[in-house]
């Protein structure tokens, strides 16, 4: 729920270096919220939005693709449609299930969870590494979010929220935002069935995904070509709760488009 004043503020936050695997990111983030003006003290509500890149490069969730030697269905599409056939060997290996493999497009259902384009393999912003390297989704993205937390509650004896952030395309719209992979310290979802509208109206469907939103939202900060991988929201005020992403996704049995 936003606060009473109704505003909202997005601080990218600044100095955070190239993150390599094993780098303590905790540690990194904590220094990025003492060099950034106006981010401390941490208030109440304030939520710390860290994209999934930083994420997976500090625990090793990347894929060298000069050690990938791509199966005879991955160099054909690939050849196809102009895409690398390494990094194509790479989605499979990690689809739980391929969604639709069409026009240039694969879609597929993560070992996560999540159905996105390419299952997560994102070839963008990887460091002087790009070409070779290749980033996975984090194994269990809800755990980093909670290492993170914990680093910042150790250093700064504050309880803040954490959202692990990636950009998903969305059916029926062209464009990308910024949605939570992983989660703590907040309930990803606000649900507001038998709550009055303004009008006295009851609400019988709405439930905000208000984990995506600050993801979305905190991306308008940080940007795709800024190297600015972490940002903090304040004044968003999430419903506080130990929730995980598994929430946020519709079960089988109520998916329409399965």
């Amino acid at each position: 729920m936003p606060t009473e004043g109704g505003r909202v503020e997005i601080l990218a936050l600044s100095g955070l270096p190239e993150v390599r695997a094993g780098d303590d990111l905790g540690a990194m983030i904590g220094d990025a919220l003492d060099a950034t003006p106006g981010a401390l003290p941490l208030e109440p509500g304030d939520v710390v939005v860290v994209t999934q890149k930083i994420v997976s490069k500090a625990e090793g969730a990347v894929a060298d693709l000069r050690t990938v030697e791509p199966r005879p269905e991955a160099v054909a599409w690939a050849q196809r449609w102009d895409r690398d056939a390494r990094a194509i060997e790479v989605v499979l290996r990690e689809a739980r299930r391929i969604v639709r493999m069409e026009r240039g497009v694969l879609i597929t259902e993560t070992p996560q969870g999540y159905v996105c384009a390419n299952g997560g393999v994102d070839a963008s912003n990887v460091g002087p590494a790009s070409g070779d390297l290749v980033t996975l989704l984090p194994r269990d993205p809800d755990a980093s979010a909670a290492r993170i937390r914990e680093a910042i509650r150790t250093r700064f004896g504050a309880e803040v929220a954490v959202v692990v952030s990636d950009s998903f395309g969305r059916p029926w719209r062209w464009g990308i935002v910024d949605v939570a992979l992983g989660v703590a310290g907040l309930l990803p979802l606000e649900d507001l069935r038998g709550v009055p509208d303004a009008d006295g109206r009851v609400m019988k469907t709405t439930v905000r995904a208000v984990a995506d939103e600050i993801a979305s939202a905190a991306e308008l900060a940080l940007g795709k070509t800024t190297g600015r991988p972490v940002a903090l929201v304040r004044g968003a005020n999430p419903p506080p709760g130990e929730g995980v992403i598994a929430d946020s996704l519709i079960p089988a049995e109520n998916d329409l488009f399965r």
